[in-house]
């Protein structure tokens, strides 16, 4: 990819990330975030908390498992024990649309972040209510961002048709954006272990041991967590992108970065280095000199000029120059 091509597709991805996480004009009415034990989905749940509380949108946080109040959070809804129809009643009633203004004219006061800390009670009691669920509370003055745990195990009743999508394949296929967030030192040790071409390590519940829930942490891994973007277009063009999402150190949001930008998951060598590196082990030298490389243009091939307009398109025909030893034969070398 060219220089400026790359500093190009760079640019449009870190605003099309910003402009995910600040909401602004309704960029993804509803926002999965996919996370596992190795990765909570917090610091990103944070962040979006944030930058609403920045842009003066009401706070709607709908809690299936938390028990405080986050921070920056203005309205805190439990769910657990709450029918469906009550909770979306509950919801509605705090991001009531004003009837007399348009999106466009409300202003970020008026504007709504419902947030859902956990999808899988919802997915595993009642999936076929999701799209009830999700149609009745989003409307184009509110915006949902909801997180789904990968690694819980869903238990779907048994009035569930078999037939019927997986809970995790309807919110895929309804969500406008998806998010999937990683650790960063996992993803920085798979890559060394790639390009050392050895076995890629595993945490947690993909190590196969006994009684491991959670891989072993040590006191030196990088802050940051690896986040995973697929947003949806309205003409169903997907855009995907790996970044960085870390801490600021005495800033007010997180920063973010690139993956491919990141220094802990860069290459320890670029190629062209690479090969520098390869051609001087070589006990001979392989390059050319100037003179070298000149005198190797200068020499004209065996029947070059067969390849040029005089001789070309005839039928293989030979040019042969005659010396003073040769010997001319009318019947033998008439061609």
């Amino acid at each position: 990819m060219a220089p400026s091509a790359q500093t190009h597709h760079r640019s449009h991805s870190l605003l099309l990330f910003q402009k995910l996480l600040n909401l602004r004009d309704s960029a993804s009415p509803l926002t999965l975030i996919l996370d596992t034990l190795e990765q909570s989905a917090g610091p990103l749940v944070q962040e979006f908390i944030n930058r609403g509380k920045l842009a003066r949108s009401k706070i709607l946080f709908v809690s299936f498992t938390t028990v405080r109040k986050p921070y920056n959070v203005d309205i805190f809804i439990t769910a657990r024990g709450k029918s469906v129809t009550a909770l979306i009643t509950e919801i509605a009633s705090h991001c009531a649309p004003v009837s007399t203004q348009t999106p466009k004219e409300a202003t970020n006061s008026q504007k709504c972040l419902i947030v859902v800390d956990s999808l899988n009670p919802l997915a595993s009691r009642q999936p076929h209510v999701l799209p009830l669920f999700f149609g009745s509370i989003i409307n184009p003055f509110a915006s949902l961002v909801a997180v789904y745990h990968n690694d819980v195990p869903l238990v779907l009743s048994r009035t569930v048709n078999e037939y019927e999508p997986h809970p995790l394949t309807l919110l895929s296929h309804m969500a406008t954006a998806i998010f999937k967030v990683s650790s960063l030192y996992q993803a920085v040790e798979t890559k060394r272990a790639q390009m050392r071409s050895l076995r890629e390590p595993e945490w947690g519940l993909h190590e196969g041991r006994e009684g491991v829930l959670i891989g072993l942490r040590t006191g030196h891994q990088p802050e940051g967590l690896v986040v995973e973007m697929e947003m949806r277009r309205r003409s169903g063009r997907a855009v995907a992108e790996r970044f960085i999402l870390s801490s600021s150190r005495g800033g007010p949001g997180a920063s973010l970065s690139l993956l491919s930008d990141h220094p802990l998951f860069a290459p320890a060598k670029d190629a062209e280095s690479g090969a520098e590196g390869e051609m001087a082990d070589s006990t001979f030298n392989l390059g050319l000199t100037e003179k070298q490389r000149n005198d190797r243009e200068g020499i004209v091939l065996p029947y070059f000029d067969a390849q040029t307009e005089v001789g070309g398109g005839e039928g293989g025909r030979i040019l042969y120059d005659m010396g003073r030893e040769d010997d001319f034969d009318e019947e033998e070398d008439e061609i």
